[in-house]
């Protein structure tokens, strides 16, 4: 089994700074992509960002040029930079993982979410 371990949310002013991480931890697995969700109360789930090892990271239009992914593999962790956030990314981001265990399929895990609130 893995398992996601989100830090980092919390209160935050528009036009701030936080950071959100995630860690990965668990036996026998490799990492294939790592990503931060959200969903804000009454929306669906949606993508933040994704980091995929070897390949540029991506980001939703909403947050692109304000918020930076990164990926530590030697700690198995993503990290989320959100800079100048606004009142309208409050949400609970949720971190995931897509990963390779020997003799499973490919599968992906979520972390529990934290929350972040963007508010003067």
């Amino acid at each position: 089994q893995v398992q996601l371990v989100e830090s980092g949310g919390g209160l935050v002013q528009p036009g701030g700074s936080l950071r959100l991480s995630c860690a990965a931890s668990g036996s026998s697995f490799r990492i294939l992509s790592m990503g931060w969700y959200r969903q804000a109360a009454g929306n669906q789930r949606e993508l933040v960002a994704t980091i995929v090892s070897g390949s540029s990271p991506s980001y939703a239009d909403s947050v692109k040029g304000r918020f930076t992914i990164s990926r530590d593999n030697a700690e198995n962790s993503v990290y989320l930079h959100m800079n100048s956030p606004k009142p309208e990314d409050t949400a609970v981001y949720y971190c995931n993982a897509l990963i390779a265990r020997p003799t499973e399929r490919l599968t992906m895990y979520w972390g529990q979410g934290t929350q972040v609130t963007v508010s003067s």
